[in-house]
Formats: C-alpha cells, sequence, structure tokens
C-alpha cells in the first residue's frame, strides 16, 4: 500500500529524535558565574576544603548557590558577577598558593543531566566573552639558541679529539666560525665536524686564520622553527590548563604566529601575563672570588657579574648547573622559617642525579638561583615603533649549601606571593622554546557577548516566522508540515552540537540561519513535484509517493556538493570559518532528515491510511 513506513522505520525517527532532543535540554538552563579551584600536585581537593570555603563566605555574606566537588576540583556556583569577583579575592586569601583559583561559567543544567553526559554545547569567544590574543613566536631566536648550544658541543668535541683550536664563535648573522692554529689540524677538524654535525653545511675558508665555517641547512633551520613552534603551543596549552579555562582555542597562524582564544575569561590581565610570561631558573655556583673581589670591573675568567634582587652585584660561574627545563613540579607557600614566600621545586630524574652530585661534592660554598625573564620594550624611532627584546637577569637567592640534596628542594628570595604563585605555575607548565610577542589583543567582554547572543537570536527567529508563514501561506497543510520540519531541525542542530561538544559561534548561527532556508529548499522541491504529478492526472497518494521519490536524487545532489564544500571549509579554514562549516555540515545532515523522512512520516500519518480525493497542496 502507498505512502506508509513500516514500524521499525517510524520508531527509528521517533528514537532518533527523541535521543537528540534529549541531548539539547541542557542548552535551555543558561549559565551560573562560578569560582574554579584547582588542585596542583601536593594540594588535594577534600571535604574539609570545601566546608572551609563554604563557611569562609558565609562569614563574608556570600551564600553560593551550590558548591560541586570532583576529584581535583571544586566548582563554586554564585548568583551574579559582583559577588563572583568578591568570593574569588576571599578564596585566593584564604587557599594561599597551593590551588589555581579561576572564574568561569558553569552550565546551571540540572545534576542528573550532568551524570549522564549530556551538556549543553559550548559558546565561542563572541558570544561568550572572553578575550583572544595572536601571538608572534620569534623563531630566529630558536635557531640562534641552537646555534649556542652547537658552539659549546664543538668546542667540547675538538677537545676530546685532542684538536686545538684558538676561536670558536657563533656569526652576528647566522652560523658558527672556528679558527685554528695550522692547516693540518684545521683539515683533521673538517673531517670529524663534517662527521659529527650532519645538520650544518661545513666550508673552508681560506684566510691567514685557517677557518671553518659552520652553517645551518634550510631543513635543519626549517626543523628548529617548526619544533620551537609546536612546542610554544603545547606549553601555552598547559599554561591555559593551569588558568582552568574551559574549550580553549589555541592554534597556529601561519609560519610563526599563534592565535590563543580563551571563552569565558574575566580575568584578563592575569592570562596575558601568564600566557606570555617567559620566566625561567637557572642554577649556578657563586665565584670563589665573590667575597673578596673588590673592583668588580676586573671580572675573573669563566666568571659573570649578576645584579642581586636585594641591591648589589655578585659573581656567578658562566657554567650552568641546572636550567628550569629539568623542573617537573613547582608549588609555591610560605617558607616555616622565615615567613616569607617561597616555591618548592621538584627535579626529573637527570636533573635529580646532577643536582644531588654538585651538592655532595659543594657542601660549604654557595650555590644561586637566578631568575631570567624576557621582556619587549616599543620604541618610537621616527614614525615606526620598534619592539626590542630585552633578557632580564637577577639573582634572588645566593645560599650555602647546607647538605646533600637531590630531586626537592625550596627556593626563597621572592618579592611576594604573586610572584611566587605566578612563577610556580610557569615552571610547572613548562619553558617556551622560543620569546612570544602579543602583537594583537582584542576582549570581547560579556555584555557584547550576550547583545550577539540577542541579535543572533534575534536573526533566527524573524528568519524562521518568514519562512512558517510562507510555507503555510503558499502550501497549506504541506506547508505546516515543513514548519514542524523546521522546528525539529533546529533543535537537531542544537542537539547535535551539544552531542560532539562543539563550540558554537556567530558564524555558526549563520550557518544554522543557512542550512534553515535549505530544508524549505528540499520541501519546495518535493512540493512542487507533488503538484505537477497532480496536474498529470495522478492520484492523491501516487502523487505523493512521486513526489518523494523523484524529488530525492536531485535534493541528495545539492545537499551532498555543499556538504562537501563545507568540509573543505572546515579542513582548511580557520576560527569562525570552521565555526561555520560546523553547524552547516550538521545542519546539512539534519535538514535531509527532516525534509525527507520527517516530512514524509507526518505525511504518511496524515494521508496514507486514507482514501484522498485531493490534497492541501
Amino acid at each position: 500500500m502507498f505512502n506508509q513506513y513500516p514500524l521499525w522505520k517510524n520508531l527509528l525517527i521517533v528514537s532518533t529524535l527523541f535521543v537528540i532532543g534529549f541531548f539539547a535540554i541542557p542548552n535551555i538552563y543558561g549559565e551560573d558565574p562560578a569560582i574554579q579551584i584547582l588542585a596542583t600536585r601536593g594540594s588535594a581537593v577534600d571535604s574539609d576544603l570545601e566546608k572551609n570555603i563554604r563557611s569562609t563566605l558565609q562569614k563574608a555574606g556570600i551564600i553560593p548557590k551550590h558548591i560541586q566537588r570532583d576529584s581535583d576540583r571544586l566548582l563554586v556556583r554564585l548568583s551574579d558577577t559582583e559577588m563572583q569577583l568578591r568570593a574569588q579575592d576571599i578564596i585566593r586569601d584564604i587557599l594561599g598558593n597551593s590551588y589555581v583559583v579561576a572564574l568561569n561559567l558553569a552550565p546551571s543544567a540540572p545534576q542528573w543531566l550532568t551524570n549522564l553526559g549530556v551538556l549543553p554545547m559550548y559558546l565561542g569567544l563572541d558570544l561568550r566573552g572572553g578575550v583572544h590574543f595572536l601571538m608572534e613566536v620569534d623563531v630566529d631566536s630558536a635557531v640562534r639558541q641552537t646555534e649556542e648550544r652547537y658552539v659549546s658541543e664543538l668546542k667540547t668535541m675538538l677537545r676530546e679529539e685532542k684538536l686545538r683550536y684558538r676561536t670558536i664563535v657563533r656569526t652576528n648573522s647566522q652560523g658558527i666560525k672556528a679558527s685554528f692554529r695550522n692547516l693540518a689540524v684545521r683539515d683533521q677538524a673538517y673531517d670529524k665536524v663534517r662527521k659529527e654535525f650532519r645538520d650544518f653545511i661545513v666550508e673552508k675558508q681560506e684566510t691567514d686564520e685557517f677557518q671553518l665555517v659552520l652553517t645551518l641547512s634550510e631543513a635543519a633551520i626549517g626543523e628548529i622553527k617548526g619544533f620551537a613552534l609546536q612546542q610554544n603551543i603545547t606549553t601555552l596549552r598547559n599554561r591555559v590548563n593551569e588558568l582552568g579555562v574551559a574549550e580553549p582555542l589555541i592554534q597556529q597562524q601561519g609560519k610563526n604566529r599563534i592565535v590563543v582564544q580563551l571563552p569565558g575569561v574575566q580575568d584578563t590581565a592575569r592570562a596575558k601575563d601568564i600566557l606570555g610570561a617567559t620566566a625561567t631558573l637557572e642554577f649556578r655556583s657563586v665565584h670563589e672570588s665573590a667575597g673578596s673581589a673588590h673592583d668588580l670591573r676586573r671580572i675573573p675568567l669563566g666568571a659573570k657579574l649578576y645584579p642581586m634582587r636585594e641591591g648589589g652585584h655578585i659573581l656567578l660561574k658562566r657554567q650552568v648547573i641546572l636550567t628550569g627545563e629539568h623542573i617537573t613540579n613547582a608549588a609555591s607557600g610560605i617558607d616555616q622559617e622565615s615567613g616569607s614566600p617561597d616555591v618548592s621545586i621538584t627535579l626529573d630524574g637527570h636533573g635529580g642525579k646532577i643536582m644531588d652530585a654538585h651538592t655532595k661534592e659543594n657542601i660549604g660554598r654557595r650555590m644561586a638561583v637566578v631568575f631570567i625573564e624576557n621582556k619587549v620594550e616599543n620604541q618610537q624611532i621616527g614614525d615606526k615603533v620598534i619592539r626590542k627584546r630585552h633578557t632580564f637577569s637577577e639573582v634572588i637567592n645566593a645560599a650555602v649549601i647546607q647538605g646533600r640534596f637531590g630531586s626537592r628542594f625550596h627556593i626563597t628570595g621572592l618579592d611576594n606571593t604573586e610572584e611566587a604563585r605566578n612563577l610556580a605555575l610557569l615552571l610547572r607548565a613548562g619553558a617556551l622554546a622560543a620569546p612570544i610577542d602579543i602583537v594583537e589583543e582584542r576582549t570581547v567582554g560579556p555584555s557584547l557577548g550576550k547583545e550577539n547572543i540577542a541579535m543572533g537570536l534575534r536573526s533566527v527567529v524573524i528568519g524562521f516566522c518568514l519562512v512558517l508563514v510562507f510555507m503555510a501561506v503558499y502550501y497549506r497543510v504541506f506547508g505546516l508540515v515543513a514548519d514542524i520540519a523546521l522546528a525539529v531541525n533546529l533543535v537537531m542542530i542544537i542537539g547535535v552540537l551539544s552531542m560532539l561538544q562543539a563550540t558554537l559561534t556567530l558564524p555558526g548561527i549563520a550557518g544554522i540561519v543557512l542550512t534553515t532556508g535549505m530544508a524549505v529548499d528540499a520541501n519546495v522541491l518535493i512540493f512542487e513535484r507533488i503538484r505537477e504529478e497532480i496536474r498529470n492526472g495522478n492520484t492523491p497518494q501516487a502523487s505523493i509517493y512521486a513526489g518523494y521519490e523523484k524529488a530525492f536524487s536531485t535534493i541528495a545532489d545539492a545537499n551532498i556538493t555543499t556538504l562537501i564544500a563545507a568540509i573543505v571549509l572546515f579542513g582548511f579554514g580557520t576560527g569562525p570559518i570552521k565555526g561555520f562549516a560546523i553547524t552547516l555540515s550538521i545542519g546539512i545532515v539534519t535538514s535531509m532528515f527532516t525534509a525527507i523522512l520527517g516530512t514524509r512520516a507526518v505525511v504518511n500519518f496524515i494521508y496514507g491510511r486514507k482514501k484522498v480525493s485531493a490534497l492541501n497542496i
């Protein structure tokens, strides 16, 4: 019999709509201003912490809506943004530096939905508010650092091979220049260097100084720059995780730039400080003449003069004991003896062995902790603003080694708890492989995000209503069926976005509006085909059947070609383009489901079991 779906197909349609519609439910509830508390290593999120925070907030006149405790985090929901900011200051004061305290926006859907894993879709930066950074990576600096490391390795290799050299220096442009005493030694070194340093192009330079010139190959330079960029992306992700940001966007743009978008971030100044900071530590021995040298202008060989934070200068050995890259964990706290801020350091296995060996052999001698930070200053030269990078190094601590220690120890000498907390965060997240500059910064306030949501919602509603009215007037009963399918299609798009935990952006809303029109196109093709079949003298039942069957190939061709374009946009686009491509792709699939299967099921329900003499179309 014409125009009746089998029971299994009807059940499949209903169950699909039920499941996807169920996932769309959390989006009705909105979000609460919240404070997210994350435990660092060595700290715990337990019931005592929850009770402490609850009682302290209540004493300050702040009543949380709800406090949710998971294994490694605590989420404090509050009524409004003003109360959220007050609560953040109070919680930071009572917790000190053992926890990461971040402002956030938390979904306010019922807990039973969350327990089932049914979560709302994420809102992008343009809808939720937050901060956008465009960062430029100084990849040339990574090349320079690599060459400096190779200078040290080249010296070591030549000493081990007993090949005497005069000087080995890194040139101002690019490359390494080594000079030797005579031609024979130079030629022996040439063979060894070519064998050991395969990333370099090694050339003899026929001068009086018998020189070798080492230049990194283009392939090696490209590999170094690519590694520096990827390492910086990884480090930035770690730092963003320390800030407690949900659904951040961190991706490469071009050859040397990184885009960072942090939706929902309200403390933008702290985010900028943490992401752009390049602070790290070095551990060096204090030079033996440091205490007796009266004329600091005469610096002994193998020593370097450093400023001290509390004033004055100190001589340190040029040889570095350890760098910050061996640090696996760092936690800020308060020194029990002095009451000043400190940072407890944990080293990796290799770093622990080095520190253990050094402290074993140097008990009674001093070891200094050097704080190193890269800063960028803008200088006005004529009509141009030149960005210059300066490296600031200062000794924050120079203490006598009292006993042997390895992987775990404390450092002091920091100005305040904020500096201790930030330094610990940076050391945990890892060092940047190359310095970065923030070349563009945009902040989207929550109010602007709400305005974008309102405008986007208004555009969807207006377009939706106009289409509903047109379809109902022009196609009558069939138009009303199409209107039902449009409403269901909208719910399905939201449900699928929630299932995939995708991010909805303003261009994504444009994609939803576009797919609404495309869904109508499919119904128009079907309904016009039905009208044509009726004009050809077919019965109503045969016209309905033929209309859906014959229009299917046209609808499929149009939607598949558009879907291919959307996939290409997603593959090659960035940011807003991807948001548009995601909603367009989802909308194409759901619109085909609702326009073909959905409307057919409803039309079958209305006309399929009847002997129909005429159609309202």
